[in-house]
């Protein structure tokens, strides 16, 4: 009887040893899979907190290059100092492979307030750019403008410079009916270049009664054949466009705005002349006024 009793008493124990041992068992087991699962979600919010993480800091670099239109230096240390700490919580989520619930919690309030200085200085950035844009509108608009004025008022200039060269070439004095002819020694028409011995150029000037009126210096440039100006003296020159250029005859005259006629000028043939075509230029008030020819042969 006694032998019935402990055995029964062994069996007890060791029935109450096992169940003992198999509800150990399942505490640890589930204890293991709980922490399993905890860390796979730890492990999931840091991949996401990684990535949230990674497009912080691709925005704070989308926006590097537009601090320079921010005229607040301490916003500008600011963000640049969050950037700097985006990056280090952005490489410390890489390479940190343990992370306990709490830091991802820490790490999710950060970026949250990282988020938030974010946005602010995008508003800013966004305001500088709208009223840049507005500026740079009215700049061109003002631009256009300038432009537009700038174009008429350059059209005005050059149709007052039309006007103006209109005017003047219509107060330009015209000598018509250029003669030229070559005078031997008894005054009449020379038929022979041995013959000549004087030059008579004649011509009249036209009434003109919108040319200046007074005293004006006529001048007659007489060019051979090789292209070169018979001069007595080196300096008979007058002024013409810009420049001064040589003379062969010079008059003066009191103009009054009516026709002139038979004025005459005389050269003295003291120099070697050589048969070929001879031409004549006068020239008035900087204009040249009219123009003749004349050959001479042997």
């Amino acid at each position: 009887m006694k032998n019935n009793k402990l055995l029964l008493i062994i069996i007890l124990s060791a029935a109450a040893v096992l169940l003992i041992g198999a509800g150990v068992w399942i505490y640890v087991q589930n204890r293991q899979m709980a922490d399993f699962k905890e860390q796979v979600e730890i492990d999931r919010q840091r991949d996401e907190l990684e990535k949230e993480y990674a497009e912080l800091a691709d925005q704070y670099a989308l926006y590097e290059g537009q601090k320079t239109i921010l005229k607040n230096d301490s916003l500008i240390e600011k963000l640049e100092a969050e950037q700097i700490k985006v990056q280090r919580l952005y490489e410390e989520l890489k390479t940190v492979k343990k992370t306990s619930a709490a830091r991802i919690a820490e790490l999710r309030k950060e970026l949250d307030t990282l988020r938030g200085i974010m946005r602010t200085y995008v508003a800013q950035i966004d305001s500088l750019n709208t009223a840049n844009k507005k500026l740079r509108e009215e700049n061109e608009s003002v631009r256009r403008k300038y432009n537009e004025v700038s174009q008429a008022a350059g059209e005005l200039r050059r149709e007052r410079e039309e006007l103006t060269e209109k005017v003047t070439r219509a107060s330009k004095l015209d000598a018509v009916n250029v003669q030229i002819t070559p005078l031997n020694k008894r005054g009449k028409k020379a038929k022979k270049i041995k013959d000549t011995l004087k030059l008579q150029i004649t011509f009249s000037i036209a009434k003109n009664v919108t040319a200046e009126v007074g005293e004006k210096y006529i001048y007659a440039r007489i060019t051979k054949p090789d292209g070169d100006v018979l001069v007595k003296n080196a300096g008979d020159l007058f002024p013409f466009e810009g420049s001064e250029i040589p003379y062969s005859c010079r008059k003066l005259i009191e103009y009054t705005g009516e026709e002139i006629n038979g004025v005459t000028f005389y050269w003295d043939v003291e120099e070697f002349l050589y048969p070929g075509d001879y031409e004549v230029e006068i020239f008035a008030d900087n204009f040249v006024i009219g123009r003749g020819s004349f050959s001479l042969s042997n």
